[in-house]
């Protein structure tokens, strides 16, 4: 069996504040290989970029302990040096972030921004640099990138400047690109283009990615596989088909539930999941889930609230749940009968 070329496990990441630690990420572990998508989905504060900031290393450390392991390509992350990531951000692993504007600087050029990332790496000219910038443009879809290139950041739309982004990131090649809701805010022709423009890249170079999202529509359409992420927790690790098509675990159900279907009746009234995420300062016990679970009452002895799931394997799939495998088939079969009749 060959080894991964991501692999992350039990990762911790946790902040201190005046409140209190929060522990943003708590024990997460997965495996990621080259040239396959990782969707990683969850409400806002499920930890997902906590995660990916973690992998690669741009939590300040004077409020953050990190432990566990994250190897890339058999280099240890957790325990490297500032330098030593330095040398593997942007050439090694990148990453496109969710706001562009924020993200690229109003006092310089884009091609200046994409330019810089390369020389850092490769100790090129500047004109060798604004060459290579150029042509990221042109690969990206940007028209007229020799003309482009000197435009500032305000001079492009939305979907151009997140173009600019994935430019940016992929200018070293990177192996291993980290996608932070890159689609966000953009329409949807746009959000398609994106999505295809990251599928050619990743074909043409066989690259690892980590895709971060809220919209199971965009993971149906990009990842290879779905990690579920609930209160800084792994609730449920499968294959695109697999987990959209079985979920086994309530709250991947309630994500599903929460969309509108294409294919199904439309006058089917969403189910919004109740309540709110959890407080990762003082998380609930046993499965973090629990006081938003339609099923909890269904699990013997009160273990939902007292007990931690483990995160079991049953033919390769994985699920953090106390239903047993009977439960689930008659339980989430009628959810789901009860929302397409």
């Amino acid at each position: 069996m060959s080894t991964p070329f991501l692999s992350v496990r039990d990762l911790k990441v946790h902040f201190s504040t005046e409140d209190g630690i929060v522990k943003a990420v708590d024990g997460l572990s997965f495996d990621l290989e080259k040239g396959k998508t990782l969707g990683i989905v969850g409400e806002s504060g499920s930890g997902k970029s906590v995660t990916n900031m973690a992998i690669l290393g741009l939590h300040d450390p004077r409020n953050t302990a990190l432990d566990g392991e994250v190897l890339l390509d058999g280099k240890e992350l957790v325990t490297a040096t500032e330098k030593e990531l330095e040398q593997l951000r942007g050439n090694k692993m990148s990453m496109i972030f969710q706001d562009a504007l924020a993200s690229l600087s109003p006092y310089h050029t884009i091609g200046a921004q994409i330019g810089e990332t390369y020389r850092k790496h490769t100790g090129c000219s500047k004109k060798e640099a604004r060459e290579r910038s150029v042509e990221m443009l042109r690969r990206v879809g940007i028209p007229q990138p020799d003309v482009r290139v000197d435009d500032y950041p305000h001079q492009f739309s939305g979907g151009m400047r997140q173009r600019a982004m994935i430019a940016m990131a992929l200018v070293c090649d990177p192996e291993l690109l980290i996608a932070d809701e890159p689609t966000t805010a953009l329409d949807v022709t746009v959000q398609a283009q994106i999505m295809d423009l990251l599928k050619d890249l990743q074909q043409e170079f066989g690259t690892a990615i980590i895709f971060i999202t809220h919209d199971l529509g965009v993971i149906a359409d990009i990842a290879d596989d779905v990690l579920v992420m609930y209160g800084g927790r792994c609730v449920e690790r499968g294959t695109k088909k697999e987990v959209l098509q079985t979920p086994q675990h309530p709250y991947t159900l309630g994500l599903l539930g929460s969309m509108p279907s294409l294919d199904g009746p439309v006058d089917v009234p969403l189910s919004p999941i109740p309540g709110s995420p959890p407080s990762l300062l003082n998380p609930p016990s046993g499965c973090r889930f629990h006081p938003r679970c339609a099923f909890a009452g269904q699990v013997a002895g009160g273990r939902c609230s007292s007990e931690r799931p483990a995160l079991e394997f049953v033919d390769g799939r994985a699920a953090a749940c106390h239903l047993t495998p009977e439960q689930k088939r008659e339980l989430f079969s009628d959810y789901a009968a009860a929302r397409t009749h």
